[in-house]
């Protein structure tokens, strides 16, 4: 059993703080403190730095990829094409169940008149349940990407069983361009049509120059994440059930890699 997740999470920050991007993956992958690891990507706009960056270090690294069956067929046909690109090997499709979309979306406009309640529905639950071998996963945030990310470190607290490594917390944009581009990494169609910030089809527009580049995200709402993230330090996620609680078929996972 792994110790307390508070001292691991503020040693692991204090062992790896000058550690390069790279360096923190691979670390976080292969030390003892960061218990079993995932990798949750949206493959989205900058989605391919991080899985790259697993797939040359360990190709076998699950990768959990939520299809809230509302995604751009692009990001579908995206996901495809990087996973058998880059030779990903566990890429895992995370979707909620028929029968907790048919009790709680049954017509599929929960997102026209509460947005809130369609993340959960769709990716906050089933990304939990899915995370719930895991003792951290892997995010792509990075403080540049607005007011509730400028203070995330390498390593955060998000249970008192589970943890989030960001390795690239620190990142501009710049450092994104110049990697996809020494690596010759494919992007995402959407981002040559204004999109920077790719989420759901409904909830996603195009975005001027000069705005925010998460700006396109639930656009004219006061709403700025899924709720699968902290804001503030305080958990947005839908509530989870207790440890000893009974397993419920809120999520479907398919194995596609």
């Amino acid at each position: 059993m792994l110790p307390d997740i508070g001292p691991r999470v503020a040693a692991l920050n204090d062992r790896y703080r000058h550690h390069a991007a790279v360096s923190v993956m691979e670390k976080a992958l292969k030390d003892p403190d960061t218990g079993e690891v995932a990798l949750v990507s949206s493959f989205g706009a900058e989605s391919v730095v991080l899985l790259h960056m697993v797939s040359v270090i360990a190709p076998g690294t699950p990768v959990l990829f939520i299809d809230t069956l509302m995604l751009f067929e692009e990001t579908l046909q995206y996901q495809r094409d990087v996973a058998a690109k880059l030779g990903l090997t566990d890429v895992r499709v995370i979707t909620a169940t028929e029968a907790a979309l048919k009790l709680d979306d049954p017509d599929g406009t929960l997102h026209q008149f509460n947005t809130d309640a369609c993340c959960t529905l769709r990716k906050t639950v089933p990304l939990e349940q899915a995370l719930s071998g895991f003792d951290a996963w892997i995010t792509g945030r990075k403080r540049y990407q607005g007011a509730t990310r400028q203070t995330i470190d390498f390593f955060e607290v998000e249970t008192d069983r589970r943890m989030k490594i960001n390795p690239l917390a620190h990142w501009g944009r710049e450092d994104l361009e110049e990697y996809m581009v020494q690596n010759r990494l494919p992007r995402h169609p959407l981002v040559a049509k204004g999109y920077p910030s790719i989420g759901c089809a409904p909830c996603t527009s195009p975005v001027k120059p000069g705005e925010d580049p998460r700006a396109g995200r639930w656009r004219n709402s006061a709403k700025t994440e899924c709720g699968i993230h902290f804001i503030g330090g305080k958990a947005v996620r839908g509530q989870t059930a207790p440890a000893d609680a009974p397993a419920q078929d809120t999520a479907n996972t398919e194995k596609v890699a």
